[in-house]
């Protein structure tokens, strides 16, 4: 039975893992995201989403901490100077796990783990931000049918001339309908 076995040990003795999970959570911290399976990620989540919590609190104390389960002074200040701004009112869930396939070699499962407001592709840019996401499903087909009800208008508003429909081309007359034509109108 697997009663309070909570923790992954990811087939390594635990100061390997220690040290596996630190030296990704600096590669995190830095690059903003890195690639691995899915396994490693669900661990690293558990190691680094604390760390983030703690870095919001700047102070000494705060520090230390982190960067003895760090134990790398660049990535430490990198999550204090620009990381824990950025995620200041964020309540949690600092980071997200987007499956990419399975590697060819061994067929496991691999996944891209990423800070949240760091991917700008999802976060559509500062745009995004700005812009209010809520909206009604209705409003976008209203939208396209006034703009295509209002761009004749539109048109004949600039020209101040209404557009005349262009001239059909005349109907080929077959015999039924020349019999009572004069020469002058065949």
């Amino acid at each position: 039975m697997r009663h309070l076995k909570v923790i992954n040990h990811l087939g390594r003795t635990s100061s390997h893992r220690k040290a596996m999970l630190a030296n990704m959570a600096s590669s995190l911290i830095l690059h903003k995201r890195i690639s691995t399976t899915t396994a490693k990620a669900k661990a690293l989540r558990t190691f680094v989403e604390p760390l983030i919590t703690k870095s919001k609190i700047d102070s000494t104390h705060s520090r230390r901490v982190v960067f003895s389960y760090l134990k790398d002074k660049n990535a430490v200040a990198e999550l204090f100077r620009e990381v824990s701004p950025k995620i200041a009112e964020r309540p949690g869930g600092y980071t997200r796990i987007l499956k990419t396939g399975h590697r060819l070699g061994d067929n496991a499962d691999m996944c891209i783990l990423e800070l949240v407001d760091y991917n700008e592709a999802m976060l559509g840019g500062e745009a995004a931000k700005t812009k209010s996401t809520r909206r009604r499903r209705s409003s976008r087909k209203k939208e396209e049918t006034a703009a295509v009800t209002k761009a004749p208008k539109a048109a004949k508003e600039k020209t101040g001339k209404t557009e005349k429909p262009e001239k059909e081309e005349p109907v080929a007359k077959t015999e039924e309908t020349t019999g009572d034509l004069t020469p002058e109108e065949q």
